[in-house]
């Protein structure tokens, strides 16, 4: 799964049957750490996602398949909104013993 934040929403008056009442939202995406990681994408909501959240999404078939019919042109799929992301610092923590 990756991290987004929404920063837009689509509007298309015509798209495949699929796709039909399903919510498109425009996505930056970011690393863990909050950096951005590439170009915003478009990508199918399933959660209900607004402008402004955090996110994650899964790409290629996991996408498709997060859909009612798995048969569909869906390359991103958002599947749930982010409440808190916590990083442990690596360099500060004591290497594990083998």
């Amino acid at each position: 799964m990756q991290l987004g934040q929404v920063i837009g929403t689509v509007v298309a008056s015509v798209k495949t049957p699929n796709l039909s009442g399903q919510r498109m939202l425009i996505v930056q995406p970011y690393t863990y750490a909050r950096q951005p990681d590439g170009a915003p994408f478009v990508a199918i909501d399933l959660v209900s996602a607004g402008r402004g959240e955090w996110v994650f999404y899964v790409r290629a078939r996991e996408a498709a398949n997060a859909m009612p019919n798995p048969f569909n042109p869906v390359d991103r799929a958002i599947l749930g909104i982010v409440d808190e992301i916590t990083l442990a610092r690596l360099e500060t923590e004591p290497p594990p013993e083998a």
